[in-house]
């Protein structure tokens, strides 16, 4: 497995540790002591950094604020995460819809529309600071294939049955309503569309990020097969970060 150097993997560790300062906690931080049930979730008592909101075992993280946003465009993170190898495994055609799921800065998404001029990229985001500095940037670089939508808690409002593939870059750990976001992103997709997942590996204690805001492989292949997906492509070639591609099952 490729490893940070020292350099690198102390960036990122000072960068996880700022970044704690701009996390939203959920509403279940108030959620009652004793374990309490509302299928398909469960609520108890939160931890550091988290919701005390509980899905198939994983407490949900609590969403990263737009006040962060430098977080997503730092200059190390090309070195951190390797993004250009990512963006060269996507699985895209010159007419691919694309939509990025978490948009925030838009740091995935204009780069994944310049290589597919004929196609489109969907930028989705549920904060209105991040909204409107997608909408900004789109204007900025003429970005006539970008399309920026305000997403919701239980759906990104895609169109049904219009999206080749949909990319989560550090954020599927973070929704709220995981359940209910797969089964509006499974309904947009189209019938051979796929969905990628990136994810900070858990199973690496050297990739210093906070424990909520990394998934296991295993933790996510079981959320995502609970939800009408299946594991198709598994990348290990990334630094710290895994990539996982769901089919439509």
């Amino acid at each position: 497995m490729h490893r940070l150097n020292r350099h690198a993997l102390l960036i990122t560790f000072i960068f996880a540790f700022i970044i704690s300062a701009f996390i939203i906690p959920g509403p279940s931080l108030l959620a009652q002591a004793a374990p309490s049930q509302t299928a398909p979730y469960e609520f108890r008592e939160s931890s550091s950094g988290g919701t005390g909101k509980f899905y198939m075992g994983r407490e949900i993280a609590g969403i990263m604020s737009a006040a962060g946003a430098a977080w997503l465009e730092r200059s190390s993170r090309q070195q951190e995460e390797n993004s250009n190898r990512t963006i060269s495994k996507l699985p895209l055609q010159p007419g691919s819809v694309v939509a990025d799921v978490g948009a925030g800065t838009g740091y995935y998404t204009f780069k994944i529309a310049e290589m597919i001029p004929g196609g489109k990229v969907y930028a989705v985001d549920i904060q209105d600071e991040f909204v409107r500095r997608l909408k900004e940037k789109k204007k900025a670089q003429q970005a006539a294939n970008v399309e920026v939508i305000k997403g919701g808690e239980k759906s990104p409002n895609l169109p049904s049955g219009s999206v080749d593939l949909i990319i989560m870059v550090d954020v599927y750990h973070e929704l709220l309503y995981p359940q209910e976001m797969l089964q509006a992103m499974h309904k947009a997709l189209k019938p051979s569309g796929k969905l990628l997942l990136i994810e900070y590996k858990a199973e690496d204690p050297e990739v210093a990020i906070r424990p909520l805001h990394k998934m296991t492989v295993a933790q996510a292949s079981k959320e995502l097969t609970a939800n009408g997906f299946k594991l198709i492509k598994q990348d290990n070639s990334l630094h710290i970060q895994h990539f996982l591609l769901f089919g439509k099952d």
